[in-house]
């Protein structure tokens, strides 16, 4: 399951910003994002999986890397019961 999550968020990032991201790139210290694409990025991952992203998860350094975004979508999942279940929009 966790390698589908972090595959999606590389798939997405890839796309979004026009060149192949790897599981541990940090797009925003490679100059490739800024806040603006951090916005965007919440959005998506809340979209995808189903999620609330809360004031106290909005730290940078959560959404730096795919890996990182991935624990967060791990977190949350877990804490909202089986959220990530249905991240296939099924």
């Amino acid at each position: 399951m966790n390698d589908d999550i972090t595959e999606q968020i590389t798939e997405f990032l890839s796309a979004a910003l026009r060149r192949r991201i790897e599981p541990d790139d940090d797009y925003f210290d490679q100059g490739f994002a800024d806040s603006l694409f951090a916005l965007e990025l919440v959005t998506f991952v809340e979209n995808r999986f189903g999620l609330t992203i809360e004031v106290e998860d909005l730290d940078l350094d959560n959404f730096r890397t795919a890996n990182r975004i991935t624990e967060v979508v791990r977190r949350k999942a877990g804490a909202q019961g089986r959220g990530v279940a249905h991240a296939d929009g099924s």
